[in-house]
């Protein structure tokens, strides 16, 4: 028992010792902002995504109002969004949304815009799933060209544009076809109608004019399926729907 005794209190004694010089304390947090700012992009560089961001974020905390402070801020934002994944993206998006709040006026308003659209875009969806964050990051794109016409990320933005609203209108398109197949021609006709207003730029516009007349057709309206396939027909007459054209009777 005696010697149980001394071996605990030997124990005790050790644990103290290592309490009192510093052993449990994370070394991160004695570090300036300037310190933790300088080993942020220093990782930041070595692709170390999630331990930059630790310092990042240490040396926003230490200083939030500082030039470095701002700055970390930023390259914590680019590190959640340089790391990748759904879950990143999103707190990537975050965080610039918290800079922008933050510093409205600052020089990298514009690239923090184009940052927010992007950490959007990159969690799109498939065209068969709900396309919140799609019409999201369009809305964002758009905002970008309007409020900073001369920044550099503009046509950058454009050609990200013509990819959301491709995946927009496929998603019209899976909607509308879904309401052809269940015989809900109504809602089809309202779908594909839709698509020849809003998404006329869509790549496979012959294929909703196809389907559109069909929907006609099934719809007893003969006259609108005509003058659909006709259009079909006229302007795109290398379409492999153009053959699958159904006759009608024209008496």
């Amino acid at each position: 028992m005696k010697a149980l005794g001394r071996a605990s209190l030997a124990l005790l004694v050790l644990v103290g010792v290592a309490c009192s010089s510093g052993g449990g304390e994370d070394p991160l947090f004695v570090l300036s902002s300037a310190e933790a700012l300088a080993k942020g992009k220093e990782l930041l560089e070595q692709e170390k995504y999630r331990l930059a961001r630790q310092y990042l974020v240490h040396a926003f905390e230490v200083d939030p109002n500082s030039v470095g402070g701002r700055e970390a801020l930023l390259l914590s934002a680019d590190a959640y969004y340089l790391d990748g994944g759904s879950d990143n993206f999103l707190r990537a998006e975050s965080k610039y949304r918290d800079f922008q709040t933050r510093f409205p006026t600052s020089e990298r308003a514009a690239y923090v815009q184009f940052q927010i659209a992007n950490a959007l875009s990159k969690r799109m969806p498939r065209p068969d799933r709900d396309q919140t964050n799609s019409r999201k990051a369009l809305e964002e794109y758009i905002a970008l060209i309007e409020l900073y016409p001369t920044s550099r990320f503009v046509q950058e933005a454009r050609d990200a544009i013509v990819v959301v609203r491709q995946n927009l209108a496929d998603h019209e398109f899976v909607v509308g076809y879904f309401y052809y197949r269940y015989r809900n021609y109504n809602g089809a006709v309202q779908r594909f109608e839709g698509m020849l207003e809003d998404f006329s730029d869509f790549e496979r516009i012959d294929e909703v004019l196809y389907f559109l007349g069909k929907t006609y057709v099934k719809n007893l309206r003969d006259d609108d399926a005509r003058a659909t396939f006709d259009r079909l027909s006229s302007e795109y007459p290398d379409s492999p729907f153009v053959s699958k054209i159904p006759h009608l009777d024209t008496s």
